[in-house]
């Protein structure tokens, strides 16, 4: 016999289970998608529970914003470009969907070498044993002409770079020169001493500064149109852009814009702490919605992709 006291459940109350609320119901499950059928069907069959419902709502809400002619912002890392997938983006910024595009110096990187030479992303580990990891005489060198040509005729990292590469063997692949073709904004925020350009010799600190300053600045004046309708969303960075978009927002809600009622994503493999409360929940804190995924790039933004373009079809 235990010499513990135990408490007693005889006098527990219980209720009928109809008079329960319940979350989910079985009209919310998934339905069973058949191989044989659009892209439509397997969309519709997506649960309408928690992310599921939610990645229907991220949809709607970009649907939204591109036919209101509200911003649809989308910041990314490196890793974005170097899944290959330029070209699902590329596709969004032809059919009006993506507005600006915000890539960290790495991302310009890989975009900047993927439009020359149809190939980036070298062997770090290997590179890094004998001083030979990013020093790749061409794309410092070239890459670092551009910048500093974009600083005497007063232009951003982005566009500069954008305007470089219009007539490079792979183009068509670039998000740069994308945006330079369709008068889309895509800007570039360096962390000085973050890039393999910036260990070459041909790197310019001012004209780096000074052309990603003008950027930030470029990239505040969307962040103020955003209030009442636009999107953010952020693609795997998981400190320089939140960082970037808190500062842009701040700029322009301390000149008196009215930036509220927007919506922020995150898609990424893990969700970071920058991207939880830069991205999420500090920017939408007085109105607006935040939602959160987590998963591979190059299988989330393609399905993402995927769903807006159906959404324009209906």
């Amino acid at each position: 016999m235990s010499k513990y006291e135990e408490i007693r459940l005889d006098g527990i109350k219980t209720y009928p289970f109809s008079k329960r609320k319940n979350k989910v119901k079985i009209a919310d499950f998934a339905t069973v998608f058949d191989p044989g059928t659009e892209f439509k069907a397997f969309v519709d069959s997506l649960p309408h529970i928690l992310v599921g419902e939610d990645f229907r709502m991220l949809v709607a809400k970009i649907l939204a914003a591109a036919k209101k002619g509200k911003p649809v912002v989308t910041m990314m890392g490196a890793h974005v470009i170097k899944c290959g997938l330029g070209p699902v983006l590329i596709d969004l910024m032809d059919r009006g969907i993506i507005s600006h595009i915000a890539l960290n110096g790495g991302g310009s990187i890989h975009d900047f070498e993927i439009a020359r030479w149809g190939q980036t992303s070298e062997d770090v580990a290997q590179g890094l044993q004998d001083g030979s990891f990013g020093m790749a005489e061409e794309t410092g060198k070239l890459l670092n002409q551009a910048v500093c040509q974009g600083k005497k005729e007063g232009l951003g990292y982005g566009e500069t770079l954008g305007r470089n590469l219009q007539q490079a063997p792979h183009a068509d692949k670039s998000l740069l020169a994308a945006g330079y073709r369709l008068r889309i904004p895509v800007t570039v925020h360096v962390a000085l001493g973050t890039d393999i350009v910036h260990q070459h010799p041909s790197a310019s600190g001012s004209a780096i500064g000074e052309t990603s300053y003008r950027d930030f600045r470029i990239f505040a004046h969307t962040i103020s149109r955003i209030g009442d309708g636009g999107v953010v969303l952020n693609l795997g960075s998981a400190v320089i852009l939140p960082e970037i978009f808190l500062k842009a927002l701040t700029v322009v809600r301390n000149l008196g814009c009215e930036v509220e009622r927007f919506t922020t994503a995150n898609f990424d493999m893990i969700q970071h702490y920058r991207q939880q409360v830069n991205v999420l929940l500090r920017p939408t804190q007085s109105g607006g919605q935040a939602f959160g995924f987590t998963g591979h790039h190059e299988i989330m933004i393609p399905l993402l992709a995927a769903a807006v373009k159906l959404g324009l079809n209906q």
